[in-house]
């Protein structure tokens, strides 16, 4: 059982009285707005669960996640009002489809309603604002354009192309229904090991209508309708000022001397590569 209502509160919605189109979509929008994509605790060395009450519970205390944590609470909320809601084996690709297909390092849903199927995702990292409809086309959501169309090797299956400006460039999802507790493996490794990206890159993102905040190590970027915009932080307290003010995360359960190692660390991180990009530049 999950906090239906408490997790409605953080989302700014009402419970809804049916499972519309409608409704969907706004859930949607408010979960992207409000609750970030975020690696704070794989950087801190806390390893977290992908059940959908505790992620659930780390949206009650002002926190986000992952894909797991993010379409897993979101999964749970949908289907608790009454939503028709399918997990999906999913995985993040290069332009060329890999053709092992989606290796599990993501997780979709899809949900099927008044005969219409939509991708449904809060996990992507900066990427979709609202649901799309599994139909090939092309999307446009503010100032990002997407494309939808099947997988050419997965069958049934189907693939999100992201906006050139995005994180990343597509992903890839099977037809075959999962379970939660199938990404288990995926997320220890993807929360452990020193090879992830996870662990060794902070990162936070949260979408909006006109566009996404990023953040990754120590530089904060915007990019919306005007452009691309970065800026570098350089002190602790503009940088857990950004976590607070844009990302809305609540850090109270993080003590003084774990922000102050993670900032250096951080920190620490952007000066190296600062260093190794101006020793390139020089060659």
């Amino acid at each position: 059982m999950i906090d239906v209502d408490g997790y409605l509160a953080v989302l700014g919605m009402e419970r809804p009285d049916a499972p519309t189109a409608e409704v969907l979509h706004a859930l949607h929008r408010a979960q992207v707005e409000r609750v970030a994509y975020e690696t704070i605790d794989n950087q801190l060395g806390r390893l977290t669960g992908i059940g959908a009450a505790e992620s659930v519970a780390r949206i009650l205390r002002g926190r986000g996640g992952y894909c797991f944590h993010l379409n897993g609470a979101f999964a749970a909320l949908l289907t608790a009002l009454g939503y028709d809601v399918t997990l999906h084996k999913a995985g993040i690709q290069d332009e060329v489809e890999d053709p092992d297909g989606p290796g599990g390092d993501h997780l979709a849903l899809t949900v099927e309603l008044d005969g219409e199927r939509w991708l449904v995702d809060t996990g992507l990292a900066g990427g979709m604002y609202e649901p799309l409809p599994l139909r090939q086309g092309t999307y446009t959501q503010g100032p990002f354009t997407y494309t939808m169309a099947p997988s050419v090797v997965v069958p049934g299956g189907w693939r999100f192309t992201h906006d050139p400006r995005g994180a990343f460039t597509a992903m890839v999802f099977a037809p075959q229904p999962v379970e939660l507790s199938s990404f288990a493996a995926k997320h220890h490794r993807l929360s452990t090991s020193p090879e992830s990206g996870f662990v060794r890159v902070l990162q936070a993102q949260l979408r909006d209508a006109t566009g996404v905040d990023m953040l990754r190590g120590c530089v904060l970027r915007r990019i919306d309708a005007a452009g691309t915009h970065e800026r570098t932080l350089d002190s602790a307290d503009e940088w857990y000022d950004v976590l607070a003010d844009v990302f809305h995360l609540d850090l109270a359960d993080v003590e003084a001397s774990e922000r102050a190692a993670l900032w250096h660390r951080v920190h620490l991180a952007h000066q190296e590569w600062a260093a190794a990009a101006q020793r390139t530049t020089a060659l």
